[in-house]
């Protein structure tokens, strides 16, 4: 472990030396896309449980080689207000580390009564050990090309804030004397100022980096705390990062989710200070997480990035055939005009960061799939089509398509139920369908892809005189991707 801290130190100070062009950013000749070092870019990843900087046992070298062998680019991370008990939701979950493994920003203080064992944190010092393995963290990323997501940020719940460092008998300050349904709203000063300290602490120390996103929230009100009262928090701890932001030499990507209803305390979609919009699961309800294909329905005006940043929980909250459930899920929305998706996937653990498995591996597959199904086109110049298929595919199915008219276009359709806010499940049979779509005039080139294998199953010379055009699919079990070029 000594020689990792010897070379964080030096990949830190290289990371820090390095001038390179500018942060992530939106791409300017499309805004719902990025670009990074110069080139048009998609994040898509499966990634652990948030938990790799504040879980010392995780070994995350070992995960973002596992992460870069499958061309994936992208992964979020909590720093450390909150974390969850050892083993909720599922055994290895990186997010729940063993107490005695957990490192976050704050120094240990002398007094003794730290809920989880050992003396209680000093909210006035900072942990010099937990900001290498921070920067660490980062800088092996920005070495593999895989962004980090810093959601500073969960929604506290009953048995997560008695753990939080911020909770009152945690810290030798007594700060965050409150219920865990007020301790993420503007109603406790005291609290808020060590919030304002962490979030500005945080911006600082990853502003070397370009390889960053910030975000201030995951379900900040549908949880317990309720819309009106995380509204505000939300937005003033946005005034926060661009304040600190604005004397720092980088400017980095600011994302939100949308939680609760449209145009409500949460939807802040359409606020300049926001970069990125976020969704979670696949579509979620009116009075919850707004999904990621929502997303693309509802807020592609606003002319921002769109993130599916976090699926159902792999392979807990999916049944049937799982590998395909998540296929589908990411398939649909990034050719649906989707910037990120980011599976939650609980096979990475501390036991075994690479999530090496059989099924595991058949995801990954997909997600390498999907990436180079749609880096094949000059997506930069496609926006969401809803009037390129018309008709000819078989119940349940979901389709999307995105295009540049008469040059290129991706459609996607798979065939499954929605279990409704979380994920779907797929309905395999024996699909083969006469789909009318509609093309301007000329002379076209259409590949059928399998979307987990990438594998052409077919190709079809195209010359049309514009107008609707009947395309038939090879047979396929669950799902099917189409691309069409002009030649």
């Amino acid at each position: 472990m000594s020689k990792r801290i010897v070379f964080s130190v030096v990949l830190t100070l290289v990371a820090n030396a390095v001038v390179s062009a500018e942060p992530i950013k939106a791409h300017p000749a499309n805004p719902h896309y990025f670009l990074y070092q110069g080139r048009p870019t998609l994040l898509i990843t499966s990634a652990e449980h948030y938990g790799a900087v504040l879980n010392k046992d995780f070994d995350y070298v070992a995960y973002f080689d596992a992460l870069q062998a499958h061309q994936l680019n992208y992964t979020r991370i909590y720093p450390g207000a909150m974390f969850e008990p050892v083993g909720k939701f599922m055994p290895g979950n990186t997010l729940g580390p063993k107490p005695e493994s957990l490192i976050v920003p704050w120094a240990r203080s002398d007094t003794p009564g730290y809920r989880l064992g050992g003396n209680r944190f000093d909210l006035d010092r900072w942990d010099p050990a937990y900001f290498t393995r921070l920067k660490d963290f980062v800088a092996q990323a920005a070495q593999r090309g895989i962004m980090v997501e810093v959601c500073f940020f969960n929604s506290q719940y009953e048995d997560t804030w008695p753990l939080s460092p911020h909770y009152w008998e945690n810290n030798v300050q007594g700060v965050g004397k409150c219920d865990w349904r007020d301790a993420q709203t503007l109603r406790h000063p005291d609290l808020v100022r060590r919030q304002d300290d962490y979030v500005r602490k945080l911006t600082q120390e990853v502003n070397a980096f370009d390889n960053v996103i910030l975000e201030i929230c995951d379900e900040p009100g549908h949880i317990g705390t309720g819309f009106d009262p995380a509204g505000p928090w939300v937005s003033h701890l946005a005034d926060v990062v661009r304040d600190t932001e604005r004397n720092l030499p980088r400017k980095h990507l600011l994302g939100q989710e949308v939680d609760g209803p449209l145009g409500g305390p949460i939807d802040f979609a359409a606020d300049p200070r926001f970069s990125v919009v976020v969704g979670q699961y696949i579509w979620g309800e009116d009075q919850g997480e707004m999904g990621g294909m929502k997303g693309l329905d509802y807020k592609y005006k606003d002319n921002k990035p769109i993130e599916l940043n976090e699926t159902a929980y792999y392979p807990l909250w999916y049944k049937g055939d799982k590998v395909a459930d998540s296929r589908v899920e990411a398939w649909e929305f990034i050719v649906g005009g989707g910037a990120g998706f980011n599976q939650l996937n609980g096979l990475f653990t501390a036991q075994d960061p690479t999530g090496k498995s059989p099924d595991n591996d058949q995801m990954l597959r997909a997600l390498t799939s999907l990436k180079q199904f749609v880096c094949r086109f000059d997506f930069i110049k496609m926006a969401p089509d809803k009037g390129f298929l018309v008709s000819g595919v078989s119940s349940p199915q979901y389709h999307r398509a995105i295009s540049e008219p008469g040059k290129q276009y991706a459609l996607y359709i798979h065939h499954s139920s929605e279990k409704i806010g979380a994920a779907y499940t797929v309905v395999p049979g024996e699909y083969r369908e006469d789909l009318v779509v509609t093309l301007p005039a000329g002379h076209y080139r259409a590949d059928w892809v399998d979307p987990a294998t990438s594998l052409i199953l077919a190709t079809v010379d195209i010359i049309h005189e514009g107008g609707q055009r009947t395309l038939t699919t090879p047979t396929y079990k669950v799902d099917i991707a189409l691309r069409v070029k002009s030649l």
